[in-house]
């Protein structure tokens, strides 16, 4: 193990690895003329979705065809980190999309009675935030 976080690219943006940095906060790594070479070299900037970083302990979970670079984290930093990858980090995420799938139950008969009543479209769309595409099936 060691004493430095990594940040790393992912090959694969939908794995769930680490965190992206701003996550953090803005971890003064990221200033640092090391960091911004590296992030050149990549040809990434710091809020690439593939730019992600761990804690020391789980440098291991990195995969091994990743491009990859150390960095200090000051204490804070290192705490903040470690509360978005922990296990605590992946309940939470877990129990909001649960609370989303409860608000979501019955969406389509909601969309459907808004039209029915005379919610224009349009405004249904802004409301809600749904593609207009969904919003009109909903209705048939």
């Amino acid at each position: 193990m060691t004493d430095d976080a990594y940040l790393f690219l992912l090959t694969e943006p939908a794995t769930p690895l680490g965190a992206p940095p701003a996550a953090v906060g803005e971890p003064a790594c990221m200033e640092t003329p090391a960091v911004r070479a590296w992030l050149d070299a990549q040809g990434v900037t710091a809020t690439s979705p593939r730019l992600r970083m761990v804690p020391p302990e789980e440098t291991a979970a990195i995969p091994e065809d990743a491009e990859r670079l150390p960095v200090p984290l000051g204490d804070e930093e290192l705490s903040r980190l470690r509360q978005h990858t922990g296990p605590e980090a992946v309940a939470r995420v877990e129990k909001e999309l649960l609370a989303y799938r409860d608000c979501t139950d019955g969406r389509d008969a909601l969309l459907g009675r808004a039209l029915a009543a005379g919610v224009p479209l349009n405004r249904v769309v802004e409301l809600t935030g749904e593609d207009p595409a969904a919003v009109a099936a909903a209705a048939r």
